[in-house]
């Protein structure tokens, strides 16, 4: 089965399909709406052969269905047909839970990605429980004001990284996380990873997005 894998992000949506050897990327932010997207996408990967889809979105997906429109994104998504805009059978899940789904090892694992917002999802034995810890109190404000793009850009690199460092602290203990892995393009300003973490990339999110399509894959 060839698999197309879409990474839909706040900057930029990721492109990946079974049997292309590179990567493709459009641009997303505030304008990006489903039909344009799936536009781009269209155009983008032309000369690509797929036969099904899988979409992950930076908001709340339940069964399938996104729930709510996108903080960084157009709006239009709750109620769009991705499938009859495709052409093609399609599986949509939070972004957070197909990223944490591609670094999955077993066992309960708390996903945290840290990019323009806080995307969290948990792994209980097999199961995908997508969670929306980022709006969260926390300070002054919430859990993604600090650790989130906003809190980077405005509190600066060292004072961004112990915030980080304390809000993994916190969740790892609340949520009882035997494995806890850490995302997101962010991810890469830390000089190095909380203590009992692990780093997972980009490539990951594709082999999440792989992954729900096989018959050994977790369901959402």
């Amino acid at each position: 089965m060839k698999i197309l894998v879409i990474d839909v992000g706040g900057t930029h949506v990721k492109l990946q399909a079974t049997g292309q050897r590179t990567r493709r990327r459009l641009p997303s932010g505030p304008g990006l709406t489903p039909r344009r997207m799936v536009k781009a996408v269209s155009d983008l990967i032309a000369d690509w052969t797929y036969e099904v889809v899988s979409i992950g979105f930076p908001s709340r997906v339940s069964r399938g269905k996104i729930l709510a429109e996108p903080a960084n994104l157009g709006r239009g998504w709750v109620g769009f047909d991705f499938s009859r805009a495709f052409g093609r059978p399609v599986k949509i899940v939070n972004d957070a839970a197909m990223q944490a789904l591609g670094a999955y090892r077993g066992g309960h694992m708390l996903f945290l990605g840290f990019g323009t917002g806080l995307g969290t999802a948990m792994i209980a034995d097999g199961v995908i429980v997508p969670m929306e810890l980022a709006h969260l109190p926390y300070k002054k404000g919430t859990y993604e004001d600090y650790v989130g793009l906003r809190g980077l850009q405005k509190n600066g690199k060292k004072k961004w990284r112990r915030d980080v460092a304390d809000v993994v602290t916190r969740l790892a203990i609340a949520l009882e996380a035997e494995d806890l892995v850490i995302g997101g393009g962010n991810s890469k300003y830390l000089k190095k990873v909380p203590r009992g973490t692990r780093l997972c990339t980009n490539a990951d999110a594709i082999k999440g997005g792989y992954r729900l399509w096989s018959e050994r894959g977790l369901a959402g």
